[in-house]
């Protein structure tokens, strides 16, 4: 399986959204809040190539973008093959 990290923030719908499809698929994922932490906000932008908002999902560390990006991959067929599945 693969790794999987989700930078988040508590009150985004969409973090919310793209937990609930890596949930459903019953994939493992280590969560990352950047509500109050400047420097994993930092680390994520630097990993994110600039990209501020949330969430921003990694899979075996290759960034993916956001929710929207996550559901197009599931959408295309591509999400499972990427996860390991």
């Amino acid at each position: 399986m693969a790794s999987v990290e989700i930078y988040t923030t508590p009150f985004c719908p969409y973090c919310h959204r793209a937990k609930a499809l890596l949930e459903r698929k019953k994939v493992t994922y280590e969560e990352i809040d950047v509500m109050m932490d400047a420097e994993r906000r930092s680390e994520m932008t630097r990993r994110a190539k600039g990209r501020r908002t949330v969430p921003q999902i990694f899979i075996d560390d290759v960034g993916i973008g956001g929710c929207d990006e996550l559901y197009a991959l599931d959408r295309q067929g591509r999400l499972d093959t990427m996860l390991g599945g």
